[in-house]
């Protein structure tokens, strides 16, 4: 069956949050736009992962759409760092007052897209054999949408029930008596392990690489909460603007060493008290730059792990080695005290790895076997390229997409990849991304999208593209600013390193939200230097 509103000004894959917002905008702006998901609600990664134990690591109050002081003052959040539950919630009632859900097809998964040059538009074909005609499509799929399975041999032998925290059924898990096996230790591992710990008869978390966890320090909000949130949302809006990671934290103004001992140690308690990876990050200004900055707050988080854990032995098992913060900093709601519990057990797989599933659990390299009644895979996903390489696309002259990012994403801000006219990504490779508070960088790209499309219509302009200098230089520009962090001293999903064959080259850019929005507004009101643009009815 073919879509049959014919050529649509946008067609944007996905409705999550970076979705829904530029369906309204586009809308709003009087461009005939639709929307499709491949699941039957709004939501995105907040309806497909539902794990217990749930939560964002980015407050409630700052991940929600600023944009509108309506929405903001007709939505009230429980607490501080919100559930899953409650965030796909908002996603829903956002859906219900912007009336989104007429322009979203659900159900709808797009498994192919071919660029039509006579044409200018593309056509995007369906797992179920329909097509839609657009003239511009944006990839709203998110960075982390595609689960990552275990590189584990024997996983169709187990007979047991195995669950990947991405795609945790809709109906209830109940642990009660069971042996849990739990193998993953980042956000997702963390939070389920703390959720279930004490469910499970019991709980063995199978770690192969310790991650560093900050407090959540997670509380009910007040009224006093949202007297001083929405009395304030100009000052907070600035602060947040202004910080690296588009949070509400005032800047950091010396480095970890420009200060006594004494005052760095209050400062990090402070910031530990206070709870937050976001804000114990910004503690200062060069611990994700200076190694030895970075040493001095890596061994206060170490000192913190065995001040909780009271075996010694499992302490240091659970104290990461590698530098803090270039790896996912985690935010927890108890994940340390969970091993002071009876009946949860932490399997260091780092000197004797997981050599097999079997038919009732798993068998460690050194034979020692673990009998599990179920086993949860928190092993993460195929981050920021796995969504967008997951469809076959098809630009100029037969360039795939696959072969386009062969040896790793590039583009030009994150935003187009050379060789593909009028195609997009949202929050992709070589943007802010992961690394900030992602609503923030979705507005920004939705805002700066929508004012392209409408610059692009007011010039009778037809076709847009990254061209391959200017995407040459934001590649080099993007490994410059990486190379110049800590980053890249560490193997991470941030590099592509937990995926086997898949590009070791660092995706996020590292420069700060305020330096990425100054140099993509920089090119759009320089006429979009760095882009070719061709006016609508002539060849490229």
């Amino acid at each position: 069956m073919t879509d049959d509103r014919g050529v649509h000004d946008v067609l944007i894959v996905g409705a999550g949050f970076a979705g829904m917002y530029l369906l309204h905008r586009l809308r709003a702006a009087g461009f005939d736009v639709l929307a499709v998901e491949a699941a039957p609600e709004v939501g995105g990664t907040w309806y497909h992962n539902r794990y217990p134990g749930l939560r964002c690591d980015v407050e409630s109050l700052e991940y929600q759409y600023s944009w509108s002081e309506a929405l903001r003052r007709g939505w009230r959040w429980s607490e501080r760092f919100s559930a899953q539950p409650e965030i796909l919630a908002y996603a829903r009632w956002v859906a219900d007052q912007l009336d989104l859900r007429r322009d979203i097809r659900f159900n709808t998964r797009v498994a192919r897209a071919a660029w039509q040059d006579a044409a200018h538009h593309w056509i995007a074909t369906t797992d179920a054999g329909e097509t839609v005609s657009a003239r511009h499509v944006v990839f709203a799929t998110g960075a982390l949408a595609v689960p990552r399975m275990p590189d584990i041999p024997g996983i169709d032998r187990y007979q047991g029930r195995l669950i990947h925290t991405a795609d945790w059924p809709h109906d209830t898990v109940d642990v009660a008596g069971q042996t849990v096996g739990l193998i993953g230790t980042g956000s997702s591992g963390l939070q389920v392990a703390t959720a279930l710990a004490g469910k499970a008869g019991r709980l063995k978390v199978f770690q192969r690489s310790p991650a560093y966890s900050i407090p959540a320090q997670n509380r009910p909000l007040t009224d006093a909460d949202y007297a001083a949130f929405l009395g304030n949302l100009p000052a907070l809006d600035a602060m947040a603007m202004a910080h690296r990671g588009g949070i509400v934290c005032p800047l950091p103004t010396s480095g970890a060493q420009a200060v006594s001992a004494e005052e760095r140690a209050q400062t990090l308690e402070d910031r530990w008290q206070h709870g937050g990876a976001f804000t114990f990050l910004s503690s200062f200004n060069d611990v994700q730059t200076d190694a030895g900055s970075n040493a001095l707050v890596a061994d206060f988080v170490r000192a913190k792990i065995r001040e909780t854990v009271t075996d010694p032995d499992t302490a240091e098992k659970l104290v990461p080695r590698y530098l803090f913060a270039t790896r996912r900093t985690c935010v927890d709601t108890g994940y340390y005290q969970i091993f002071n519990r009876e009946g949860v057990e932490l399997v260091d797989v780092s000197t004797d790895p997981i050599a097999e599933f079997t038919e009732t659990g798993i068998r460690l390299a050194s034979g020692v076997e673990h009998p599990l009644d179920t086993i949860i895979l928190a092993t993460g996903y195929d981050a920021m390229t796995g969504a967008f390489l997951a469809v076959e696309v098809t630009g100029r002259e037969g360039l795939t997409n696959a072969q386009a990012w062969a040896e790793g994403p590039v583009n030009l801000l994150g935003l187009m990849v050379a060789g593909f006219p009028n195609l997009f990504t949202v929050t992709g490779p070589g943007s802010p991304s992961v690394l900030t508070n992602v609503i923030r960088s979705i507005e920004h790209h939705v805002d700066w999208l929508t004012r392209c499309f409408e610059d692009l219509r007011a010039q009778g302009i037809g076709v847009i593209e990254a061209t391959p200098e200017a995407q040459a230089d934001w590649v080099a520009h993007n490994n410059a600013i990486s190379a110049g962090t800590l980053f890249t001293r560490t193997p991470s999903w941030y590099c592509g390193a937990d995926i086997p064959g898949k590009p070791k080259v660092f995706m996020p850019y590292a420069g700060g939200l305020p330096a990425y929005r100054q140099k993509a507004d920089g090119m759009a009101a320089n006429g979009y230097a760095g882009f070719a643009l061709t006016k609508a009815g002539v060849r490229a």
